[in-house]
């Protein structure tokens, strides 16, 4: 399709698609008309094919996030661009992409340091996309991908040889956050030893960076035998039963000392606490599960000082979708990397609901919507 350019003189044009939609706090979701305006300056208009099913929409459709509703759910996806509007530049009509949630502004401070990961100023597209009466949309996360076509920030589509998109579309969230967590914010080193709570999308592939970075012992921990068994097909060389002590079985299985790197991929306070005092002194804990906002945790700041080495919380795996979405899209294709194994099931937009409820019962790694 040969991009036009919108003028101001012409009327705008409005594409009528179905969407899922979560309309109030709770409820089940539904598919609505959603309106999606042409894109505007630095806007694209995108083509979804694929929007994997994520913990964090199930928490935009509960409140967890925010009361802005409704909701236009979706966010870890691939499609194809179909139209761009002025001044846009990274990306033309016909680009296969993964959409990203943090397109970088390039002028903040942290920006200008050479820490784009960091960018504080990320932004999405201005105009609004409206349910079929006129009412606007919360899109989750700037992106609204359960829908055939969405409107985003240019920046926010990041192009990527052309694969599958059921799997292509994952790298977009949940699999960039546990990857990054391990090879960018950890980070890994040859050599060292990890543990990895929580395994599902975000843990395991978290297990998978580790692995990549050359991690000598990865111990997956989960209460659920199932998933720990999903684990070890993601490289884990260990498992742990979360049943039993986990800070004491870490050690035994570290030679009494405990790992170098223990990621949270759960974000609870209690695995926080495991984390923080399952490491080895002065090792490094990565909180990559996102917490509810009313979860406090506390820690006699003596045990801060005294234990050493470094807390940190990992956002979107501290990656830059220029750089890392790709890099992962050719670790797939040269086989070190097993992208297709999170795809555990592939469903039709009007699956979501079903697919929260198969989240919740840990049924599955990814339900993914194919459109």
């Amino acid at each position: 399709m040969a991009y036009r350019p919108c003028f101001p003189s012409e009327v705008p044009v409005v594409h009528e698609v179905r969407g899922v939609v979560a309309l109030g706090k709770g409820a089940p979701v539904s598919i609505e008309t959603v309106l999606v305006p042409d894109p505007g300056p630095g806007e694209a208009l995108v083509k979804v094919q694929a929007c994997g099913v994520c913990h964090t929409d199930l928490h935009y459709r509960e409140g967890g996030i925010n009361d802005d509703f409704p909701f236009l759910l979706g966010h870890e996806a691939a499609g194809v661009v179909e139209a761009v509007g002025p001044d846009v530049s990274n990306v033309e009509p016909g680009d296969f992409v993964v959409l990203n949630w943090r397109a970088v502004c390039g002028q903040c401070r942290a920006c200008k340091r050479g820490r784009p990961w960091y960018c504080f100023a990320t932004h999405n597209a201005t105009q609004k996309m409206t349910l079929g009466d006129g009412t606007v949309l919360s899109p989750a996360l700037g992106i609204g991908a359960f829908a055939e076509k969405t409107l985003v920030a240019a920046g926010q589509c990041t192009k990527v040889p052309t694969v599958d998109p059921a799997a292509a579309g994952l790298i977009g969230c949940g699999v960039m956050a546990g990857f990054g967590a391990a090879v960018n914010t950890a980070p890994v080193q040859k050599g060292d030893t990890v543990a990895v709570i929580g395994c599902g999308g975000v843990g395991d592939a978290a297990i998978a960076g580790a692995i990549y970075a050359g991690a000598r012992q990865v111990i997956a921990v989960d209460l659920d035998d199932r998933k720990l068994a999903w684990a070890k097909g993601f490289g884990a060389t260990h498992t742990l039963n979360a049943s039993q002590d986990v800070v004491q079985g870490l050690r035994d299985l570290t030679n009494g000392v405990g790992p170098d790197v223990v990621i949270d991929a759960v974000g609870r306070p209690e695995t926080f606490r495991q984390a923080f005092d399952a490491r080895d002194l002065a090792g490094t804990a990565v909180l990559v599960g996102v917490p509810n906002p009313a979860m406090v945790w506390e820690i006699p700041l003596i045990e801060v000082f005294g234990h050493g080495g470094a807390l940190k919380s990992s956002w979107y795996g501290d990656c830059l979708p220029e750089r890392d979405f790709p890099l992962l899209i050719d670790l797939w294709q040269q086989d070190r990397f097993a992208l297709d194994k999170f795809v555990t099931e592939r469903i039709p937009l009007d699956g979501v609901e079903e697919a929260f409820h198969k989240m919740e019962r840990g049924e599955v790694l990814r339900s993914v919507v194919v459109l």
